[in-house]
């Protein structure tokens, strides 16, 4: 299939008497002005009543995938974006197109389009679970396993640090008080105070973001990390994406994000591909009445942070989101915060439950983003670049891997034939790595793995040498 690799299934409804060269020119126009390839379709999907229509038939056997027919009262039962009452009274289900297209358990890509006589819409095969996480494949192994599918540095927290968090559990009896770590955050980023909420991780600004600030034409650029989407959803919110591709390093256009979006939702760097995007692409997507949500939660893995946008005062509508938990390794503390203009701050503030940090998080927040500590990350940053590029070298010596994009961030996205079975035999050889598929816009073909130091890295390759092997028998 090319680039593409996720499978897709076309809804098509049409008019009696609907001819194969209308729908086969809907459909092609559909997928060209999305991006998608024609050789990625497996199925054509309708009305179990309209199977028996020459053109929809005709569509499918020019396209060479089957045609899938199902009940009007379970395509009725599929909740679609555009509902109408006058298809619903004539074939029994709102939209035969978008409810044929999801009928599947996929998630829509395009959306209901006409020509004069014809429908159709655009799915995938199947739904991504946005709620997988590295930490999964590494869960219940009693540590037997090199972790490589969480992005939290490894043989963290340091000592002083937590020695730092140890000395707070003395005031536990008291009530969080975050007045001086907001102050610490705020002072780290050149900031008034106003400008920054303390959050339990990144985690609960995205629910804040979602249930808090009206939004209701949300877009989330992907592959990116699926939390902000999750919590979108959550809050019953119809979530369109731009889906990046392979064939073009994973960059992002500006000019990709619909006009219309009054939320957007980026990674910088992004996970899982660990591109790092300028940062005044990233700027060039601000708009009046939109909220411009950037995810930096790694951008202190990156030397200097180039490209960073917090402490930006210029941007209207920017959000930017850190977490301190990868580069210190305070991932079961939940720790992160939020720097945005003070009326959205407000606004998530009022959202939140009273003391959403605790005292140990709210220590190791301002300790984390002191003078020292931030000399400690950014010697951290230079170091994972030079262990990156080891990594990158390593992989470089296999036909079988293909790397997209520029790598920048603590992880690495490779692309390699057969990488489940590469994941389950590494598994066996002891090194845990993340499965891509689970990401809009990445399929099974897709791994990441986590930057750790050159020994690591060494014993990696050798195991994914054995493992290429293995799978190649």
């Amino acid at each position: 299939m090319g680039e593409y690799a996720t499978r897709l299934v076309v809804g098509v409804g049409g008019r009696a008497g609907v001819s194969v060269s209308e729908v086969c020119a809907l459909v092609e126009e559909t997928l060209r002005a999305a991006g998608l390839p024609a050789e990625a379709v497996t199925a054509l999907a309708t009305l179990d009543a309209k199977t028996g229509e020459a053109g929809i038939a005709g569509a499918a056997e020019r396209f060479g995938v089957p045609l899938i027919g199902y009940p009007a009262e379970e395509l009725a039962a599929v909740e679609v974006p555009q509902p109408s009452e006058a298809v619903r009274e004539a074939t029994g289900t709102p939209s035969v197109a978008e409810a044929a297209a999801l009928a599947g358990g996929g998630e829509l890509l395009v959306p209901k389009r006409r020509s004069v006589a014809a429908t159709c819409a655009v799915a995938t095969a199947h739904a991504h679970d946005l709620r997988h996480h590295g930490d999964a494949e590494v869960l219940d192994t009693g540590g037997a396993l090199v972790d490589l599918a969480v992005n939290v540095r490894s043989d963290t927290p340091p000592e002083w640090l937590k020695r730092r968090i140890a000395d707070s559990l003395g005031d536990l009896a008291a009530y969080p008080d975050g007045r001086a770590a907001r102050a610490a955050v705020a002072g780290r980023h050149g900031l008034p105070v106003e400008r920054v909420l303390l959050t339990a991780g990144a985690a609960e600004a995205f629910v804040l973001l979602a249930r808090a600030l009206g939004a209701v034409r949300p877009v989330v650029v992907h592959p990116q990390f699926t939390e902000p989407e999750a919590a979108l959803r959550d809050a019953r919110l119809r979530v369109r994406r731009v889906v990046l591709k392979a064939a073009d390093g994973f960059r992002l256009d500006p000019a990709a994000v619909p006009e219309d979006a009054d939320l957007v939702v980026v990674g910088n760097p992004t996970n899982p591909t660990s591109v790092l995007h300028p940062a005044d692409t990233l700027a060039a997507l601000a708009r009046p009445g939109r909220i411009l949500v950037v995810d930096e939660a790694f951008m202190d893995a990156v030397p200097g942070e180039r490209e960073a946008l917090a402490g930006r005062m210029d941007v209207p509508g920017l959000v930017v989101l850190r977490s301190l938990t990868k580069t210190w390794g305070l991932a079961g503390l939940r720790i992160g915060y939020v720097l945005a203009e003070p009326e959205v701050i407000a606004k998530l503030a009022a959202a939140q439950p009273l003391w959403p940090v605790s005292t140990p998080a709210l220590v190791a927040a301002e300790a984390c983003v002191a003078p020292a500590a931030l000399a400690e990350a950014e010697a951290v940053a230079r170091q994972v670049a030079v262990d990156r590029a080891h990594l990158l070298a390593g992989l470089a010596e296999f036909e079988e891997i293909t790397v997209s994009g520029v790598a920048e961030g603590p992880f690495v996205l490779i692309r390699v034939a057969g990488a489940a079975e590469v994941r389950t035999r590494l598994r066996a050889l002891g090194f845990a790595v993340r499965r891509g598929d689970t990401f809009p816009g990445l399929d099974s073909s897709w791994l990441r793995l986590a930057v750790r130091d050159r020994a690591t890295t060494g014993r990696l390759l050798q195991a994914l040498d054995h493992a290429l092997a293995l799978a190649a028998r």
